[in-house]
Parts: C-alpha cells; sequence; structure tokens
C-alpha cells in the first residue's frame, strides 16, 4: 500500500509543476476556450486556456509507470484506454480552438471514435478477462453473471460515463472535484470488497487510481473558481474512459452508477429537456445541463460546484457503509 500513497504524492507533485508550463503552452498555441455565447455568465472565461487534461494524463501516468509491479494487465488497460478518450478528446478541443467554434468533432464522429473503443475494450473484459460477464451485485460479493449481455451492457456503461463526464464539465472545478470524490469512494469499495487484501492486480488498480486523484487534485490548484485553465474534451473524456475502464474490469460497474450520481443527473438532464423539447418545442429546464439551470436560477458556480460534491459524497459514503454492512 505504500506505492498507493506514493502514486498519489508523486503525481500530486508532478501535476502542481507541471501545469504552469500546461498553461503557457496553451496560451502560445492560442489553445483557448471557446465559451457558448447563451452562458451569459461564463463571458469573462473567455480566453481561458484549455487542454489541461494534458497535464493531468501525463502527471499520472509518469508515476503509475514507475510504481506499477507484477499482474498490470487490468491497470495498464485502463491506462491506455484513459490514453485513448483523451485523444478523442484533444482531437475534440484541437477542432474547437483552430476553427475558433465552441463545436470540434460532429457528434456522429465522437460517438463513432467512443463506440470503437468502447467495443474493443469490451471484448477484452469479456474474452481476455476474469471478469468475463460478471457483474458485482451493488453493496454485497454476489456476483451476477450476464453471459453475453455482458458486452452491450459494457458498451452502454462506456458510452454513459464518458458523456455524462463530458456533459458534467461546465464549471470550474466540478468535473474534477466530483470525479476524485468518485475515485475515493470507488476505491475504499474495492479494498473492502477484497476484505482489505487485495491481490498484486488490485494494488496496481489502486495506484492508478491514486495517481489520478493525484493529478486531479493538482490540476484542481488551478481549475477552482476562478479558473485559470479548463480540462476540455482532453480531460473529461479521458477521466470517463478511465471511470468507464475501471467499472467494467472490476466488475463493480453498478456500484460506480451510484456513487457518480450526479454524473447520472447530469446526463438525464439533458435526455430530457432534448426528448421534452422535441415533443412540445417547451424547455422543462432553463438551460441544460442541469448545472447551468441552477447558473440561470442565480446560484454562483461555487455554490453549485460545492453542492455537486457534497452530493457525490454522501452517497459514496451510503454506499461504502452498505458494503461494509452487506458485504463482510
Amino acid at each position: 500500500m505504500i506505492r498507493v500513497i506514493l502514486g498519489f504524492m508523486l503525481a500530486l507533485g508532478f501535476s502542481v509543476a507541471l501545469m504552469p508550463f500546461v498553461i503557457r503552452i496553451a496560451n502560445k498555441m492560442k489553445a483557448k476556450q471557446p465559451i457558448l455565447h447563451y452562458v451569459e455568465s461564463h463571458s469573462v472565461k473567455s480566453g481561458t486556456p484549455t487542454m489541461g487534461g494534458m497535464g493531468i494524463l501525463i502527471s499520472a501516468a509518469l508515476p503509475l509507470l514507475l510504481l506499477i509491479r507484477g499482474d498490470s494487465g487490468v491497470a495498464l488497460v485502463c491506462l491506455v484506454v484513459t490514453v485513448g478518450y483523451g485523444i478523442v478528446g484533444f482531437t475534440d478541443d484541437f477542432i474547437k480552438v483552430h476553427f475558433k467554434r465552441n463545436q470540434g468533432l460532429s457528434a456522429k464522429a465522437k460517438l463513432i471514435l467512443q463506440l470503437l473503443i468502447a467495443c474493443l475494450v469490451s471484448a477484452y473484459a469479456f474474452w481476455g478477462t476474469d471478469t468475463g460477464g460478471q457483474v458485482l451485485a451493488p453493496f454485497t460479493g454476489y456476483v451476477m453473471n450476464l453471459s453475453y449481455g455482458a458486452l452491450p451492457y459494457y458498451v452502454f456503461i462506456f458510452l454513459a460515463f464518458t458523456n455524462a463526464v463530458n456533459l458534467t464539465d461546465g464549471l470550474d472545478g466540478l468535473a474534477g472535484g466530483v470525479t476524485n470524490i468518485y475515485l475515493i469512494a470507488f476505491a475504499l469499495i474495492m479494498l473492502i470488497i477484497c476484505a482489505f487484501a487485495p491481490s498484486d492486480g488490485q494494488i496496481n488498480e489502486l495506484v492508478l487510481i491514486a495517481c489520478f486523484i493525484g493529478a486531479i487534485s493538482g490540476f484542481l490548484c488551478y481549475n477552482r473558481y476562478p479558473a485559470r485553465i479548463f480540462m476540455g474534451d482532453t480531460g473529461s473524456l479521458a477521466l470517463g474512459g478511465l471511470l468507464a475502464s475501471l467499472s467494467v474490469l472490476t466488475g463493480l460497474s453498478l456500484s460506480g452508477a451510484i456513487i457518480g450520481i450526479m454524473y447520472v443527473i447530469t446526463a438525464l438532464s439533458v435526455i430530457i429537456q432534448v426528448l421534452h423539447y422535441k415533443r412540445t418545442k417547451k424547455r422543462v429546464f432553463l438551460m441544460a445541463p442541469l448545472h447551468h439551470h441552477f447558473e440561470k436560477k442565480g446560484i454562483h458556480e461555487n455554490h453549485i460546484a460545492t453542492a455537486y460534491k457534497a452530493v457525490t459524497a454522501f452517497t459514496g459514503m451510503g454506499a461504502i457503509l452498505l458494503t461494509v454492512i452487506f458485504a463482510t
């Protein structure tokens, strides 16, 4: 477990030290975030550098590769998947900043790329690991075998997580803060399920989680309100890929959906808004995703971000407590 602590500390140090260089490079590249014209309160953010997700990925990957030992298959696949989604996000960000528009890759192109990665890693999870079609029931050690039904389920988990985290990335410190709390709760549930006696592979997965918690924490030093840099789709899609691959490859996808309730609510707010508007030409929310609705209601983004993190912490603690009660 010393490697877990060391991974967090190294990633935190790398991230804090690296992020000013990422900001400087982003400024030189004129990689500045285009702001939606109909989010009036965000007009002051125009020109803030983006693609901070590059710093998160580098700061997490370096200590992980230094500290990984033994059975490293799942941890390395999670890292590769995270980087893969980060590349998709980087392409999206590059198009946005190069052509000075808020729309990057087309929705169709982005979906195809996400789906390709999701299918590949889902096939690996089903045929290339001991997980197979197994999913752990929330709060218990009970294993449900989905057989071949696991394949479409895994693909759905990837698409859901990557897009939900991407949609949550709309306020200073929001996506990073929620993701850090999620990862802490997820790691604790992993430890409880394995009765605090993790295998070599599970220790490597915990090192992976610790490295990303450290890297995100360093990024948040520069992303808290008022943000000096945004993670961009480079970061949000990468983090969504990380959460999805961890969920699928550890069998804890159902517990993950409970901890990440704010991701679920954010995604549902967009789905409800779009479907209702297409049917009635009226809106349920003043603006979607939900955090923008609260902004339109006059709530400061700091308070919204704090509320999202508090709810995630509450559901995380609830999931941990119920796991302790029913799985031990």
